[in-house]
């Protein structure tokens, strides 16, 4: 456990470089550790039995995310996904340079790429956890800001997107989350 509390911090270290700051709470937070920690308490909650990988892969899942901008990448649905791939093998790569460095083993390292790369998903019940804590952390802590933003339209759409990612933990956990009205009324509109 020494070797996964020093991994923790170096993620959380790297992760308070971010550039963007959340304010929750009335504290503030650099965004990527905040959502990090985030992330980890919702793979807790989903399974208490986590294994190490599961746990290093949801404080590490975004590491370094301010690093490859979006707008770096072409508009349109291509140039989105071209980022996001490109993304999580970043983050996969990162967070296998930190793990290294702490002493994990390659068989490890691999693993938690898996986990942070999403492969296997619906299957593999690791990689399905991370991505229902994924969608809980969206709709807990950026859901809201989210609307303020963009039309009913595309807000429905995101939703039966995340919902459709979910497993049944995943989306009983989201039922039970609070939510401004406005959210409520996109959740109840969504999931009819």
């Amino acid at each position: 456990m020494i070797r996964l509390k020093e991994a923790f911090e170096r993620f959380d270290a790297y992760n308070k470089n971010a550039p963007e700051i959340i304010i929750y709470e009335s504290e503030q937070y650099p965004s990527e550790y905040f959502y990090a920690v985030k992330l980890y308490e919702w793979v807790i909650k989903l399974n208490p039995d986590a294994s190490e990988a599961l746990l290093l892969a949801s404080r590490s899942q975004h590491i370094g995310r301010w690093e490859i901008a979006r707008n770096t990448y072409p508009e349109g649905r291509i140039g989105y996904l071209k980022w996001r791939s490109d993304l999580s093998r970043f983050h996969a790569e990162k967070s296998g340079e930190i793990m290294r460095s702490v002493g994990y083993d390659q068989e490890m390292i691999e693993r938690v790429g898996e986990i942070i790369r999403k492969q296997k998903l619906k299957t593999d019940p690791d990689v399905q956890t991370i991505e229902n804590a994924l969608c809980l952390v969206f709709l807990q802590y950026q859901f809201d800001e989210l609307i303020e933003k963009l039309s009913e339209e595309k807000m429905i759409d995101i939703l039966k997107k995340t919902w459709a990612k979910m497993s049944d933990p995943g989306r009983d956990a989201a039922l039970v989350l609070e939510y401004s009205n406005a959210g409520k009324e996109l959740i109840n509109k969504a999931l009819l």
